[in-house]
């Protein structure tokens, strides 16, 4: 995490709380090349240009927490997690309290394999070359926009009062035109089912 920015400060926070039904376990704990999606998703956050990264934990909430153990996140713990994304969001963003008018938070979830680094710095100097105070800056994928995705301070209010069931496509589809999109090839491919699994450990396989 970089501290060269006292200001324009961007607060990166990953959403595990879910409980991966569809998969059968928790897909933050399942491992490709021996990491586990959990820590990935740390490592990548904890490199790119933020200020802190907090975790938002709900499902086996003791089994994430050994797992990231040594690292330097906060972990919060969303009671309402069952709920929906919706109810993490605003967990994360409240658990963040006050920001500065200049900051910024950074959603992000465990199960995007193409997310990198550079693609979280990329959104932040997007974020921080822009004059607006009210600004979004999505991920472009598979033709629309999405995670991970960041909001300037101007939509805490929204974020801190988000229902269960609404995500953060819900506010880029209110406010279009304060949205910036950053391109993430294959972003789409996550982790929701045993099938989604295999295919991403043979894409790994095939790409070592």
């Amino acid at each position: 995490m970089s501290s060269a920015h006292k200001s324009r400060a961007v607060h990166a926070v990953i959403l595990a709380a879910g409980g991966s039904r569809r998969l059968g376990r928790p897909k933050q704990l399942v491992e490709l090349g021996g990491v586990s999606l959990l820590r990935r998703a740390v490592d990548v956050a904890q490199a790119a240009d933020v200020a802190s990264v907090t975790v938002v934990l709900g499902a086996r909430e003791e089994d994430m927490v050994a797992e990231l153990s040594g690292l330097s996140v906060r972990a919060v713990h969303n009671p309402d997690w069952e709920a929906g994304m919706g109810s993490s969001i605003r967990c994360g963003a409240r658990a963040l309290g006050p920001l500065a008018e200049d900051e910024a938070m950074l959603f992000l979830l465990c199960d995007q394999l193409r997310l990198t680094t550079a693609h979280l710095d990329a959104m932040v100097a997007t974020f921080r070359a822009s004059e607006a105070r009210a600004i979004i800056v999505a991920s472009g994928y598979a033709g629309t926009a999405g995670v991970p995705v960041l909001f300037s301070t101007a939509f805490v209010e929204e974020l801190t009062h988000l229902a269960d069931s609404e995500g953060g496509k819900h506010l880029l589809a209110r406010h279009a035109p304060h949205v910036r999109v950053v391109p993430l090839p294959d972003g789409e491919r996550d982790l929701d089912t045993a099938e989604d699994l295999r295919l991403l450990r043979a894409r790994a396989n095939e790409d070592d």
